[in-house]
């Protein structure tokens, strides 16, 4: 298969960004220690969410799109009731599992073109407690946003549920991407949605 000198140029970007996500580059390293959530955010989140029910429901998770994208993750059961102990359970798997933070890096793209200059948030689910950082990058040219704790220069993004905005300035870009997002994302060992190298790939079809 022929590709374009573009394609190209996007491809190689992308590994290379990907090896500075892995500790193979001269990219800053991740802290070793990640931040700590609330060790009550299992049934924080039922009564946020619950609607007065024990568990929360594919509905009750379109309020809470960090841990709807954790589905398949937290819900071990396989029955489409996310309880506090499988919340529970899974972070407690964070912790099991020793990462630190993790160099997440995000490759943003608009209809399958690279979205240059646009601001990537990762905003923890409330549940969590106030102790989850937010985390934020800005695209390049290639579409690829490195993660830094928001104000910081402190790259890798610590274990939680997040809820993803994606904002540019000069367009507008829809609101169930950023003010009403319904894109969110787990970090952690094994989550869905997280590829080769620490990369999350986003595609806003608008």
């Amino acid at each position: 298969m022929r590709f374009h000198r573009t394609t190209r140029l996007t491809i190689a970007a992308w590994t290379a960004v990907l090896g500075m996500a892995c500790g193979c580059g001269p990219g800053a390293r991740p802290r070793v220690y990640p931040d700590k959530p609330d060790p009550q955010a299992g049934q924080r989140a039922i009564e946020l969410y619950g609607g007065g029910n024990r568990y929360l429901d594919a509905k009750a998770l379109e309020k809470a799109p960090g841990l709807k994208a954790a589905m398949r993750q937290v819900n071990v059961k396989n029955d489409g009731k996310i309880t506090a102990d499988e919340i529970s359970a899974r972070i407690d798997s964070w912790a099991a599992s020793k990462l630190g933070r993790m160099a997440i890096t995000c490759l943003v793209t608009r209809n399958g073109k690279p979205l240059t200059g646009a601001k990537v948030k990762f905003v923890p689910e409330k549940f969590l407690g106030d102790a989850i950082k937010t985390y934020e990058g800005t695209s390049d040219d290639y579409g690829a946003a490195a993660m830094f704790a928001a104000g910081t220069s402190e790259r890798g993004v610590s274990p939680g549920f997040y809820r993803v905005e994606i904002t540019k300035a000069g367009e507008s870009i829809p609101a169930k991407f950023n003010t009403e997002t319904q894109l969110g994302q787990e970090v952690a060992k094994g989550a869905a949605g997280i590829i080769s190298g620490g990369a999350v790939k986003i595609d806003l079809k608008y």
